[in-house]
């Protein structure tokens, strides 16, 4: 069963409200057991955002190779307007993986440049990154409301289901970062479809998508000298053996970036250097391995204009505008719910 947690903070003349749908351990050590008796070992994504490993993200975004951050920034700033002038006035903003919204504040400001105030619905997996960016931004923007909620993506969207069905607001959904393409093919239409169930015909979802380009920008866009993808990419087998009592030897294990020509992505794994064994008592388990085994810990698919377009026609959406970076390197995406 599902536990609930909910608090209300109130900020000048904004409210904060941070309802926590997590469940702690157990999902954690359920999905490693699993993914760690998979062949090839894998370890889901979403458990890099600790504390720590969202502070890392962080740090990732400002690196000069992590061209990511700083392309999808430009995108906002520059046409933030432009994206919100051709939406319904007084909208709603729902969010999937804000971190500390920092990109997100260029809609903010644009909506409130054209309504008196706006609901913010920020859905995050980390429930002390969420409720510290919430406070951040009703103290920056104070026309704000933010209903924050602390879950998977999917816990969230059922929860915000009922909340948005209250009232008959347009919504614009964000879904920023590029963050779809950790995903595989299946889930990326699976997260849309999600997405889609709690909107409305003529909502709008703007999906951040990383474009298909050389391998020669995008290796060392995940592979940075001073290291720091590194410890963000290990910081997974730290959060593993802090929470879930494992006995992994972090420094055994180097971090390594792999490019899927065929699949267009780029793959971090984190690969034993020596044939060693870890337990991790809280999910039941004692795990070995050879010498070069890895574990699969992300993917980062990349996308093409048609890729995008599919995926849209195929979870209920229709491409009506793309904004890119003037490289043309990543892509915001204006999905209409038909």
């Amino acid at each position: 069963m599902t536990s609930k947690r909910e608090t209300t903070t109130v900020r000048r003349d904004a409210a904060v409200e941070i309802i926590d749908l997590t469940r702690g351990h157990d999902d954690f050590a359920a999905d490693v057991r699993v993914g760690l008796k998979s062949r090839p070992k894998t370890l889901r994504p979403r458990y890099f955002y600790d504390e720590l490993g969202s502070t890392l993200f962080e740090a990732i975004c400002l690196l000069p190779e992590y061209y990511v951050a700083r392309a999808e920034a430009e995108i906002l700033r520059e046409s933030g307007d432009e994206i919100i002038s051709g939406l319904s006035r007084s909208i709603r903003l729902v969010e999937l993986g804000p971190g500390t919204a920092m990109k997100t504040r260029f809609l903010i400001e644009a909506a409130l440049r054209r309504q008196s105030g706006l609901a913010y619905f920020p859905i995050d997996i980390d429930a002390a990154t969420l409720s510290a960016t919430a406070e951040a931004l009703v103290s920056e923007y104070p026309r704000l409301r933010i209903i924050g909620i602390a879950a998977s993506f999917e816990d969230g969207l059922r929860d915000l289901a009922g909340r948005l069905a209250e009232t008959p607001q347009p919504t614009l959904v964000l879904f920023a970062g590029s963050t779809i393409g950790n995903l595989n093919s299946h889930e990326q239409r699976e997260i849309l479809r999600a997405i889609r169930a709690v909107l409305r015909s003529g909502d709008v979802l703007l999906l951040g998508a990383d474009a298909v380009k050389s391998k020669d920008i995008l290796i060392p866009a995940y592979d940075d000298v001073l290291g720091v993808t590194a410890a963000f990419n290990k910081n997974l087998l730290v959060r593993i053996n802090r929470e879930l009592d494992g006995t992994f030897d972090v420094a055994a294990f180097r971090h390594e970036i792999r490019y899927d020509h065929e699949r267009q992505r780029i793959e971090m794994h984190l690969v034993s250097t020596a044939r060693q064994r870890a337990t991790v008592r809280a999910a039941g388990i004692e795990i070995e391995f050879d010498a070069g085994e890895s574990i699969h810990t992300e993917s980062s698919y990349k996308f093409t204009r048609e890729a995008i377009e599919a995926l849209a026609h195929d979870s209920q959406f229709t491409l009506a505008r793309q904004w890119t970076d003037r490289r043309g390197w990543f892509g915001e995406n204006l999905l209409i719910a038909t």
